[in-house]
């Protein structure tokens, strides 16, 4: 879970680059919580963070995929981008954006055998 100052426009951005809105609780006409899901990760947002001009958040967020590649075009396009996609030491591909709060999300997936580098 993440907090955010703004829950319903932190929400629809993440829909913009491709997770799903599953549940919001709004209450006097704000959106306090929202539950998201990309593929097999869960994203929890709550009301309360404060905004920031911090190069990097206190919390980076790291999603697994199945394929980094097309998560890659859906994702960068609409996204800051802090690192294009590279083949991490560690056996993941991996490529990091920002969201409009400042925190990092990093999409990876187990770099295959036979998978030529990125």
């Amino acid at each position: 879970m993440i907090h955010v100052p703004d829950v319903a426009a932190a929400a629809q951005w993440y829909v913009s680059i491709g997770f799903i809105l599953d549940n919001v609780h709004v209450d006097g006409g704000e959106t306090l919580w929202a539950h998201l899901t990309f593929g097999e990760s869960t994203l929890l947002l709550n009301a309360g963070g404060a905004p920031s001009a911090a190069k990097r958040r206190e919390v980076d967020l790291y999603i697994h995929v199945d394929d980094v590649a097309a998560a890659f075009r859906a994702v960068a396009p609409v996204a800051e981008l802090v690192e294009p996609m590279y083949d991490a030491e560690y056996g993941m591909r991996e490529f990091i954006v920002r969201d409009p709060n400042r925190f990092w999300l990093t999409f990876g997936q187990p770099i295959a055998p036979s998978q030529p580098a990125a």
